[in-house]
């Protein structure tokens, strides 16, 4: 449709009276909401307030996500999922460079390297440099990512088999302070022996109300059906699983048993009660495990040649 000179002679006015480019700026945000939104109700099989038979989730809400254009900076909503994830396509960077540097940047972000050394490597691989806040604009999309998969639901399938463990790492504060901190992670296997993770935690240590706590957010996030937690012996995990996970076994993981074993062990001779313990674990039915336990034990008790 063409414009009359009329309505051409007030768009330019707009602009030279430097109002255009916050109106180029909302059209440019109104039609990427759009666009989301629309691409959000045919993940979700209903638009909003919708009720069809092909809808496979709901909304939960949004999360603010800022884009940088050409017009200027534009917040958008990115919905959110009550069971599975979803991250716009529009949104997605469509340069291979821009992704090469975008998991460069995220890769040294994730591994604490400094912004100045980060910019240094982006002008190395090609590019023009980069700022702190576009770093960090950069790595919000990875912590909108690891949200989503820390909070996603967990009943699409049974995990009757969940494996517990945990390990400190160094932590920086907001104080600038390096501290060690408990990492524990839960690894779900299906029936069909399928791995999933199913959650990441960070505290300050492994005691009892830190791994109630983990537990329950797994159980609130559709974790039902457990029939055997393994994990190490740890006085405040062993308590929260009996309180936690009420109705399943514990089985002691053979990693950190064996590592207990040894402990107790000449150092000469752990290769060899290492290599027994390992024959136990490798028959192929429990009557033949039980008789090579039995075997190794009584390996284990005969005096050692230094000993006679």
């Amino acid at each position: 449709m063409a414009l009359s000179d009329s309505a051409l002679s007030e768009l330019m006015e707009v602009f030279r009276s430097g109002e255009g480019t916050d109106f180029i700026r909302e059209c440019v945000r109104v039609a990427m909401q759009d666009l989301i939104d629309t691409e959000a109700s045919s993940v979700i099989g209903a638009g909003r307030y919708e009720r069809t038979e092909t809808r496979t989730t709901e909304r939960n809400g949004s999360r603010p996500r800022l884009l940088t254009t050409h017009a200027g900076d534009i917040q958008l909503a990115v919905p959110k999922l009550r069971s599975g994830s979803f991250f716009p396509s529009i949104l997605s960077p469509r340069r291979r460079i821009d992704q090469a540097l975008y998991a460069v940047v995220m890769e040294a972000y994730v591994h604490g390297v400094s912004t100045r050394s980060v910019d240094d490597l982006v002008v190395a691989l090609g590019g023009t440099g980069i700022s702190k806040s576009e770093v960090s604009r950069i790595c919000a999309g990875l912590d909108e990512t690891v949200g989503a998969f820390r909070t996603r639901r967990l009943d699409h399938v049974r995990f009757p088999y969940v494996y517990l463990d945990a390990t400190y790492l160094h932590v920086r504060t907001e104080q600038a302070m390096v501290v060690s901190k408990a990492v524990v992670v839960a690894t779900g296997v299906t029936d069909q022996g399928r791995r999933e993770i199913l959650g990441v935690d960070v505290g300050d240590s492994e005691d009892e109300v830190f791994w109630r706590g983990f537990l329950t957010s797994l159980k609130k996030r559709g974790l039902a059906g457990v029939r055997l937690v393994i994990s190490d012996q740890h006085a405040g995990l062993v308590a929260a699983i009996a309180r936690g996970l009420q109705g399943s076994s514990h089985q002691r993981c053979r990693v950190h048993f064996i590592r207990n074993v040894l402990a107790h062990v000449a150092k000469g001779e752990a290769e060899m009660v290492a290599a027994v313990f390992r024959t136990i674990f490798a028959q192929p039915d429990l009557p033949s495990m039980s008789n090579q336990w039995d075997k190794g034990h009584r390996r284990a008790r005969r005096p050692l040649p230094q000993d006679r």
